[in-house]
């Protein structure tokens, strides 16, 4: 019998409720105080996350919208996923959010809150977002979690109008201490479908220029979602990095239904945010048995590719999104058409999956990774593992630990003094990038 693995990674849409009319937005939130009832109540919520942690520990639970900080048991809930040994964040447009609340988060245990930032430029934000006002809004919120030392995560939905502003995006997300940049490809789903995608040519330029900055950069990680071609691209670069191992989050593939799944506001089930068809709802079946038994899963977990995806050699590492030919063909195994690249015709790439370690953990690292979250210490131990060896050694420390910590993620504990007035013409201006 096959073991299915547990979820990386469990998105909670908590509410259609939003504060903003994003015209990319995949669920179609709208500018509702009050909810239509269908919402999942605080307890129902609360036995969606009991399900979620009876599959593991190692699993991240995003708790989004909608615009989640319209939910008022959003801290009752961090608090909740957190005091199970889950990893909790926050997916927000921050236009409300400020020291206040940052300091309720923290207090409940959020490990990181995602901020959507579509521009630099103020005024293609605003319209992007649909309000005036909304990218200042968002720069306060981030103020807001470095003055409260909340990690926060840049999310860039990319597109063929602001692709020109990725150097400046990196640059941005640098210096303003940000955990991760998250570069999103938009799938043409909810609102979305109105909203012109990206090139097939800007797509792979984009993406290129992605995998070179996650590769080159020390203090910030650099991931691209919803283009699982990033594997490819990753192990082209080099094959010895970390995140061409099918294991982790953080590794950039596409993990709809094999490592993550989406629970809607009123608990529907599906491989993602961007799959809409339900596998099932939880309010019938619980979240564990859905995710074990269900048929779509099932199907994503072992399969059969057409068209350039099922020739491709990059078929088990990459696998395409099967969200875009399912959202535009109704086709679920079809070919990624958002992908350039045509296979060569050479045998399937296995993943490259984790070695069996025989390197010794001194009592001070395994401390050390035990403050780790833990839906992606087994790619921390990869990496620390793979550090010692190449430098001949045998032995993992906490000195060593904590040296790739300060390398890695250099100054993002503690926040940095930011004028409380920033200039309002460009993020540019308001952070010294030239």
């Amino acid at each position: 019998m096959t073991t299915v693995e547990a979820p990386f990674l469990v998105a909670l849409n908590l509410t259609r409720r939003c504060n903003l009319r994003c015209s990319h937005c995949y669920l179609d939130a709208g500018m509702r105080r009050d909810g239509d009832g269908s919402e999942l109540s605080t307890d129902e919520v609360k036995k969606t996350i009991d399900d979620i942690a009876a599959l593991s520990d190692e699993t991240m639970i995003v708790l989004t919208g909608g615009e989640p900080l319209l939910r008022r048991d959003l801290d009752e809930l961090a608090s909740y996923v957190t005091g199970l040994g889950l990893m909790a964040v926050v997916g927000t447009n921050a236009t409300t959010l400020d020291d206040k609340r940052a300091k309720r988060l923290k207090d409940a245990g959020v490990q990181g809150v995602g901020i959507s930032i579509d521009s630099l430029d103020p005024g293609y934000h605003d319209n992007f977002r649909g309000m005036p006002g909304a990218w200042e809004k968002a720069m306060r919120g981030i103020d807001a979690c470095r003055n409260n030392d909340l990690r926060f995560q840049i999310h860039f939905s990319v597109t063929d109008d602001n692709a020109h502003e990725l150097d400046d995006v990196i640059a941005f997300a640098r210096a303003s201490k940000a955990f991760v940049l998250n570069i999103f490809f938009l799938v043409c789903t909810g609102r979305g479908e109105k909203v012109t995608n990206i090139s097939v040519k800007t797509y792979e330029q984009v993406l290129e220029k992605i995998t070179l900055a996650a590769r080159q950069e020390d203090g910030l990680i650099i991931r691209a979602k919803c283009a699982p071609h990033f594997k490819r691209m990753a192990l082209e670069l080099d094959s010895s990095w970390p995140v061409t191992s099918a294991h982790g989050y953080e590794a950039g593939g596409c993990l709809a239904g094999t490592r993550y799944a989406r629970v809607t506001p009123d608990g529907d089930v599906t491989p993602c945010p961007y799959m809409e068809t339900s596998v099932g709802n939880i309010r019938d079946t619980s979240f564990a048995e859905l995710w074990t038994d269900a048929p779509v899963f099932k199907q994503l977990r072992a399969p059969v590719l057409e068209g350039r995806c099922g020739a491709c050699e990059y078929s088990k590492l990459c696998g395409g999104c099967r969200a875009r030919p399912l959202a535009r063909d109704d086709n679920m195994m079809g070919e990624d058409f958002l992908c350039d690249y045509q296979p060569g015709g050479g045998a399937v790439i296995e993943p490259l999956g984790i070695e069996e370690s025989t390197m010794t953990w001194t009592p001070g690292a395994e401390e050390w990774l035990g403050r780790i979250p833990s839906f992606v210490r087994r790619f921390v131990r990869v990496r620390a593992e793979k550090f010692v060896r190449d430098q001949g050694g045998n032995e993992v420390t906490a000195e060593v630990m904590g040296m790739l910590a300060r390398k890695k993620f250099k100054g993002r504990g503690k926040p940095p003094s930011f004028p409380s007035k920033p200039p309002q013409d460009s993020a540019k201006n308001r952070l010294g990038i030239k």
